[in-house]
């Protein structure tokens, strides 16, 4: 089996925290190193200005006079004394007389290190000859010398300036010890946080997952609890919706194979029976089975095709809406009605509109209202087929003069293979699928108040909204 890269292994949040750590030490990392540049560079600037200011100051003396005599410097001994008598180094800066004989004379804090080195004054007689600066290491400390030649008549002296460049250093160095410690614990802290927020942020996804664990093929009750309005609050919603539409399929899935199940095994048994006790040499007994069983059969197969209809009004493609004339679908419906039965159809109304409905499921509805209505009146009776726009909706209707709804099974005639005790053929299915197609336009069937057994005959009415709000 193939083995997973660490960083495939961890978790989310883990990968998310561990991010965020390190682009938070990326960045602390590149400013401290653009601070340690761009301050490195401003200390060496400093210092190479102080080397430059005291070897200016220095040159301005020399065009004074001596402030013992009044008259012009006659020594370079006496012009370095009167220097570093008046002027005091900087820090970490030394100012050194080098005369032609003698030991060298200094101003500032005593450096051993310096002063008892031998590059140092090996350094300052080769500068002598011409003067310049240069960068000495002294076991490892660094220094910036500036050297400026003295000759009068046939010796020369030195006036040299000295800077501790490691010194200046120390103070950065301690300031980024420092800021790597801060930031080392702005790291942790952030990253602290990060995980923090992270769970927070993730804690949706988590409840999806223990969600989707808990369902089972006869359980999809569970669902998670939507508080938030952003992206994965959305996801939630999105995932309810999908559960929705899951349960809503295997209830559909269930009751169809309950309902075929229930329904099938009475024509199954008549079936069976009827041939267990046929007498093969009976012409006349199997010509009568033959017709039976054919019967059957064609009952059996209605069956299948009314749960197969009511199974797919549940999936989003069971209609398909677009702008339809009213009154020709109307017209449509009353000319087909007619070859049902010999009723006296009649046009109640019409509804000059156009509304974006499935125009032949539409008219199944009505159709089966109709063959529903023809089923329970007699010859001469009446059955009216209209149209009409109401309280902002489209209302269609069927309706009859025939004996009505029996007031017991009204509230449960939308029901599956609900029928009244008159019912001679058929399952019960009929205005389950009206129902049904109903829904799926975003509307609704009723029977009218007024003719549920209070009155003579009955009135089914289809109501859909007249802006095509389909399911």
């Amino acid at each position: 089996m193939t083995r997973l890269p660490a960083w495939s292994r961890l978790t989310v949040r883990q990968r998310l925290t561990a991010t965020i750590a390190l682009l938070t030490s990326l960045a602390l990392l590149a400013v401290g190193g653009t601070l340690y540049a761009l301050e490195s560079r401003r200390i060496d600037r400093s210092i190479e200005n102080g080397l430059s200011q005291e070897i200016g100051e220095f040159r301005a003396l020399q065009t004074e006079n001596d402030p013992a005599t009044r008259k012009p410097f006659t020594s370079a001994e006496r012009l370095l004394e009167v220097f570093l008598e008046r002027n005091l180094p900087d820090d970490n800066e030394e100012l050194f007389a080098f005369p032609a004989s003698g030991r060298p004379t200094y101003q500032g804090e005593y450096d051993a290190r310096l002063q008892r080195s031998t590059v140092f004054p090996a350094l300052v007689k080769r500068l002598s000859e011409g003067g310049g600066t240069e960068t000495l290491s002294v076991d490892g400390h660094a220094y910036r010398v500036a050297v400026q030649p003295i000759t009068v008549g046939s010796t020369t002296s030195s006036f040299v300036v000295t800077h501790d460049v490691s010194a200046s250093r120390s103070d950065l160095r301690e300031l980024m010890v420092t800021y790597a410690l801060l930031g080392a614990l702005s790291v942790i802290v952030i990253a602290g946080i990060a995980s923090w927020s992270a769970g927070r942020l993730l804690s949706p996804v988590r409840r999806l997952r223990e969600t989707a664990q808990g369902i089972t093929d006869g359980d999809l009750g569970g669902r998670l609890e939507v508080t938030g309005h952003d992206d994965l609050s959305d996801l939630q919603r999105t995932f309810n919706d999908m559960l929705d539409r899951l349960e809503a399929a295997f209830v559909t899935q269930r009751q169809l194979l309950d309902d075929a199940g229930h329904e099938l095994r009475t024509p199954l048994t008549v079936l069976r029976g009827h041939l267990e006790v046929l007498d093969l040499n009976d012409p006349a007994d199997v010509a009568a089975t033959r017709t039976l069983l054919l019967d059957e059969i064609d009952r059996m197969s209605r069956l299948v095709n009314d749960l197969l209809m009511l199974a797919k009004a549940r999936r989003p493609d069971f209609v398909d809406p677009h702008p339809v004339d009213v009154e020709s679908l109307t017209h449509g419906a009353v000319d087909r009605a007619r070859a049902l039965a010999d009723r006296t159809w009649l046009l109640d109304g019409v509804a000059r509109t156009t509304v974006p409905v499935d125009g032949q499921r539409i008219t199944q509805a009505l159709l089966q209202l109709s063959s529903n209505a023809a089923r329970h009146t007699g010859v001469g009776d009446e059955i009216g087929i209209g149209s009409r726009t109401h309280d902002g909706r489209l209302e269609l209707w069927v309706r009859d003069t025939g004996s009505g709804v029996d007031p017991e099974i009204a509230p449960a005639i939308f029901q599956r293979f609900s029928q009244g005790e008159d019912a001679h053929e058929g399952f019960g299915l009929g205005l389950s699928i009206v129902s049904a197609i109903a829904e799926a336009h975003g509307g609704d069937v009723v029977l009218d108040p007024s003719t549920d057994g209070t009155g003579p005959g009955a009135t089914f009415r289809i109501r859909l909204p007249l802006e095509g709000q389909h399911r």
